[in-house]
């Protein structure tokens, strides 16, 4: 499978911790993050027990409690969460994600995020869901990153496959807005009416109360929250709610 890392690599160059925000007219925002996430698998009493134990220390962070919604692209073949799964060196995906459910006129964001070994970095544009519609039809790019999203979707055809949503608690740090923390819980998914705007309904991807933890820091973590993770024996896993579905999704076609 064709690759963009030669592409693309060099964008993994930390310069800053610090968030950048280019803000282009009135109407687009380009962001880009540069940050090491790791996730968790907690069952509802690990849950309960953790997030009573991290309240002192931590806040609710702007979008506290959401409906994220989002639009993976990819080939026809899943090219892209299929080699995600297989663990390589360099892997990118591309989404559209909002938060709710978004009308015409809503905000929304489309996403390009590549990870190098440990290091996360996500480029997105922000726009209202009817010019990003535009966008995708037509491809017409200015900005650094929409040329960088435009060449990714182009390169390997990518195109709308799975609808992914979950209900998302998120904190950060009380003295450190960049350490972020969400719990997503109820993860669904479906593969027809594709579009952001047509609800959140979908087929569940877990049975039971299974909690998935993002932890998002530019450095380490803070010594509480490495004492809490000791003490409830609560350890990082590797896990991809787009590769869940895309199992599921195999499973499906294995036993129709």
């Amino acid at each position: 499978m064709k690759s963009l890392s030669q592409n693309f690599l060099f964008s993994f160059t930390i310069k800053s911790n610090k968030l950048s925000i280019l803000i282009v007219g009135d109407k687009l925002m380009q962001t880009v993050f540069n940050r090491v996430e790791k996730k968790y698998l907690l069952n509802e009493q690990e849950y309960k027990l953790l997030l009573k134990k991290m309240k002192p220390y931590i806040i609710p962070d702007q979008y506290s409690k959401s409906i994220i919604c989002n639009l993976y692209f990819d080939t026809n073949n899943f090219d892209l969460i299929r080699r995600s799964i297989e663990k390589p060196v360099y892997k990118e995906k591309v989404r559209l994600r909002s938060y709710g459910i978004p009308g015409l006129d809503s905000t929304v964001f489309l996403e390009i995020k590549k990870k190098y070994k440990k290091q996360v970095n996500k480029r997105r544009i922000s726009l209202p869901l009817k010019e990003i519609y535009k966008f995708l039809e037509n491809t017409n790019e200015n900005t650094q990153i929409e040329k960088e999203i435009a060449y990714t979707l182009k390169f390997y055809q990518l195109k709308p496959m799975v609808y992914l949503a979950y209900n998302r608690l998120a904190f950060c740090a009380k003295n450190d807005p960049n350490f972020r923390i969400t719990f997503d819980t109820n993860i669904r998914y479906r593969k027809d009416n594709l579009k952001l705007e047509l609800g959140d309904k979908g087929q569940k991807v877990f049975s039971d109360d299974t909690y998935i933890m993002e932890v998002k820091s530019n450095f380490s973590y803070p010594l509480w929250f490495c004492a809490l993770l000791s003490e409830l024996h609560i350890y990082p896993t590797t896990f991809s709610k787009y590769g869940k579905v895309y199992q599921t999704i195999l499973k499906e076609e294995i036993y129709v």
